[in-house]
Formats: structure tokens, C-alpha cells, sequence
């Protein structure tokens, strides 16, 4: 079908198993969990959940998460910041940035913080996490976040990630980039019929803002990583194959054992660099989770 054709029906010949793509579309998403490694191991948190009777697996690529069997945000283990809850899919573009401990790391779109904190934690709190957010609505659930799990090498900033200052470098840099977020479309119904083609072009141009501005604040053989949780190829490959023609980048492969398929090499009338393979797709009837992409970046 056309890129051109409207509506999540444009997705159909690059989405395998459209059927149950639509079926898993309409079901709830499961309730996950990632464990505060700053405060607790996920076995003690384990423990303590099955203790309160609540049933806790974890997920495969990641074992700090864990998918629960019943809501759990009014318990006190969560208000004591345990644990954040969080879509399985929203691990996997952290495990790709793959932080150290005492590195320097941005996350340039960094609200409502979920993917800081679990940096900070991957970090053991050494080093520098700049968590940059320049939606003023949007900062204070980011502010909230960042003291309840107790990260203390986070600094927040608010400066338009298009424009985040140059001159200073970062190990590795993080791009959760504002998308369509088709990929979300369990939990948000609306985006069920897809998200309009003008919001997806309007967004892309961003996109390429921001990927192109968090590479020159990466540090020569430093690591980019680009997710998005949207389908639309024009905010995922598109994006990309942009900068691999602006700057001297390169695609890394990622670690071993994540979730997804390769990206597109192709998309309507437009041609993507054969590297973007490497790129993961993922798709919620294949996870269980949300959608979304991931790839990762390096300076050549």
C-alpha cells in the first residue's frame, strides 16, 4: 500500500502478522515494572511483591522488569521508589545506549523521565546524566521522578533540543524523540485509525533537528542512540538515513538479545542506507508492549 494512503492501513506491508497486529492493537497493555536498582535488586523486589500477593515475571531482555498482575501504583513500595512503571518496550532503547558508570550522558527529550532514571541507575549514580526538557508543563513530572528514585547525578535543563548548546561533549546521547506515537496505540485508542500524515511530516522535520544537534554534542567515538515510539518510516529510517548524509556517522549494531526486527531498507518512493538493518522495529503484537524503533549511532 502507498505511504500515501491514510491511516494505520498505510503499515500493513511492512508489519508482519497484520491480524494480530490489530488483534493485540485492541487488548489493554499489561502492566510492567522496572526495578529501581538504586534502591533494591530486582529479587528483592520480587520477594517483596509476592509477599503483598502480587504476581511479578520478569521480562527476558531485561531482567530488571517485571510484569505484574495488578495495578501497583498506590502501594507505598512505589511511593518509596522501588520501582516506576513502565512499558517493557521503553527498556530497550536505554540496554542500546548501554551508559557506564562515570561517563557523561545526555538525554536531550528527557520528560517524564523514565529513561533518565534508568540511565542513572545503569550509571550506579556516577558520572553526569543531563536530562533536558524544554516543555515547562512537562518538567515537573520529570523533577518529581528524578528525587523519588533517589538519582543524584541527574541535572536538568530546559533548553529547546534543537538548539541544546554546543561546545560541550557527552560520552553518549540519548534521543527519545516527540513523535506520532502510533506505537502507544493500546493505550491511546485514537491513534488506532493512525495519526494524521501532516503531524507525522510536521514531527519529522523536528526529528532531524534534533538527531542532527545531539550528534554534534557527541564526543568523537561517542554513541547516539535515536527511539521513537512511533511506525511511520518518514520518523524512524527517514530520520536517520538524513543524518548519515549530514554528518560522518555510521549505524552500530546493537547488543545482543534485544526485541524487534531489522528496519526498512525501503519506504515508498524513498531509498535507506542497507545499514539501517541493523535498526530494530518493534511491534506490540511481538512483545506484548508498546511499539517503536531503535537505532544506534556512532561518530566516525
Amino acid at each position: 500500500m502507498s505511504a500515501r494512503a491514510a491511516g494505520i492501513a498505510r503499515y500493513q506491508g511492512i508489519i508482519p502478522d497484520w491480524t494480530a497486529f490489530l488483534e493485540t492493537a485492541l487488548r489493554p497493555l499489561p502492566i510492567d515494572i522496572r526495578t529501581n536498582t538504586l534502591r533494591n535488586t530486582p529479587e528483592e523486589l520480587c520477594r517483596r511483591l509476592r509477599m503483598l500477593g502480587i504476581g511479578a515475571a520478569p521480562i527476558d531482555w531485561d531482567l530488571a522488569f517485571f510484569r505484574v498482575d495488578r495495578p501497583v501504583g498506590a502501594l507505598f513500595e512505589h511511593w518509596l521508589g522501588l520501582f516506576y512503571i513502565q512499558e517493557a518496550v521503553q527498556s530497550v532503547p536505554v540496554l542500546a545506549l548501554d551508559p557506564k558508570p562515570g561517563e557523561r550522558v545526555l538525554d536531550l527529550c528527557a520528560a517524564p523521565g523514565g529513561k533518565t532514571t534508568h540511565i542513572a541507575a545503569r550509571m550506579e549514580n556516577r558520572g553526569l546524566v543531563v536530562a533536558n526538557e524544554p516543555a515547562g508543563r512537562r518538567q515537573p513530572s520529570l523533577l518529581s521522578n528524578v528525587n523519588r528514585l533517589g538519582t543524584l547525578n541527574v541535572l536538568v535543563t530546559e533548553y529547546p533540543g534543537e538548539r541544546f548548546p554546543t561546545g560541550a561533549y557527552f560520552d553518549r546521547v540519548l534521543v527519545d524523540a516527540p513523535c506520532s506515537a502510533e506505537g502507544t496505540l493500546r493505550k491511546e485508542p485514537s491513534l488506532r485509525s493512525g495519526a494524521p500524515l501532516g503531524r507525522i511530516r510536521r514531527l519529522a522535520a523536528l526529528q532531524r533537528q534534533l538527531i542532527t544537534r545531539a550528534f554534534d554534542v557527541l564526543r568523537p567515538g561517542g554513541v547516539l542512540v535515536y527511539s521513537t515510539c512511533a511506525l511511520a518510516p518518514e520518523e524512524n529510517e527517514s530520520v536517520v538515513a538524513h543524518l548519515l548524509r549530514e554528518r560522518s556517522a555510521r549505524i552500530d549494531s546493537l547488543p545482543a538479545g534485544l526485541p524487534g526486527g531489522p528496519g526498512l531498507t525501503e519506504w515508498d518512493a524513498e531509498t535507506f542506507p542497507s545499514e539501517l538493518r541493523e535498526a530494530r522495529r518493534i511491534y506490540p503484537h511481538e512483545i506484548d508492549s508498546g511499539g517503536g524503533f531503535v537505532v544506534r549511532v556512532v561518530s566516525t
